[in-house]
């Protein structure tokens, strides 16, 4: 009996290891075929063009906690040259990325599907929902 408790602590302590190591993940510095951008760059690249895409990568469930406004959820989990196509006609449009910051891979496996989908004009908002709500800018819900 001691020794099928110590089977099931191991197995305990393997399994909260092992969800510790993925939650220390943090995306690249950069992705290859696109640019990284933040906060004030994504305020003024909508400023000044009117055909950008902002593309929320999370899931649902993160999106209700609040998102930045105007833009529109793809999560990457549903993202695809198929859906990419039908949010972005021309793959020069540019469009931005983010997920929930530097500690989500959401938005870096979005770009990378982008890219491998021929997309050129790409920017990704690594810092992303966390960064965006540290600085207190706006956001919808």
């Amino acid at each position: 009996m001691f020794s099928g408790f110590k089977l099931i602590l191991s197995i305990m302590l393997l399994l909260l290891t092992s969800s510790a190591a993925a939650n220390n993940y943090t995306s690249p510095d950069n992705i290859k075929g696109s640019t990284r951008i933040n906060a004030e760059t994504l305020i003024n690249l909508a400023r000044n063009n009117e055909e950008l895409v902002i593309i929320d990568s999370r899931i649902q469930s993160d999106r209700r906690q609040g998102y930045i406004s105007g833009s529109i959820s793809l999560p990457d989990t549903q993202t695809s040259c198929h859906s990419l196509h039908s949010t972005l006609e021309k793959k020069d449009k540019p469009v931005v990325f983010y997920c929930n910051g530097p500690k989500c891979r959401r938005s870096d496996r979005s770009v990378q599907i982008a890219i491998d989908c021929g997309y050129s004009n790409i920017f990704w908002f690594r810092g992303g929902y966390e960064e965006w709500q540290n600085k207190h800018y706006l956001i919808s819900k």
